[in-house]
C-alpha cells in the first residue's frame, strides 16, 4: 500500500508518526459512514463522519471503545440505554456490548478510541478522496 492510501499505523515499522486529518483517505466502515483512521500497536483511533439521517446498525465487536462527539448530533443505544448527544457528548462501551447510532438532521463527527486495534476492519474498502468534515474550514 502506498503512503497516501494507508491507514497510519505506527506500530508498524514506524517509530512516531506526526499526521494531519486531511492527509489521511477515508475508511468506508458502514455504507455511508466513513472514518480517518491512526492506529499503534495497541489502540485505533478513528475520526468518524456519519452523514445526515445515517445509521451505524445494531452490532457488537470485542474492542472497548470510547467517544466523543465532535459536532452534529446522534443517538445513541448501548445494551438498553439510549441517549441523545450533541458536541461534547461522551461515551463507553465495554467489549461484546450492542450498540447502534442514528445521526441527526445535520449528520455527526465523531472521535474514537478502541482497544485492542480494530483487526476487522483489515480490508475493508476506501471511501472517495474527501476533505473532512471537521475541523470547519479544514
Amino acid at each position: 500500500m502506498n503512503e497516501s492510501n494507508r491507514r497510519v499505523r505506527t506500530g508498524t515499522g514506524t517509530p512516531n508518526t506526526l499526521d494531519d486529518l486531511a492527509s489521511i483517505r477515508p475508511l468506508r466502515i458502514w455504507q455511508d459512514v466513513v472514518a480517518r483512521v491512526v492506529e499503534s500497536e495497541l489502540i485505533t483511533l478513528a475520526v468518524v463522519e456519519i452523514p445526515p439521517g445515517g445509521l451505524v446498525p445494531a452490532h457488537r465487536h470485542r474492542n472497548e471503545q470510547v467517544g466523543l462527539c465532535l459536532a452534529g448530533s446522534l443517538r445513541f443505544t448501548i445494551g438498553a440505554e439510549t441517549r441523545e448527544f450533541g458536541p461534547g457528548g461522551m461515551w463507553r462501551i465495554h467489549a461484546d456490548v450492542p450498540h447502534e447510532v442514528h445521526a441527526g438532521a445535520d449528520g455527526a463527527v465523531v472521535v474514537e478510541a478502541f482497544s485492542p486495534v480494530r483487526s476487522d476492519w483489515e480490508g475493508l474498502d476506501w471511501a472517495p478522496e474527501s476533505t473532512p468534515r471537521w475541523p470547519a474550514g479544514s
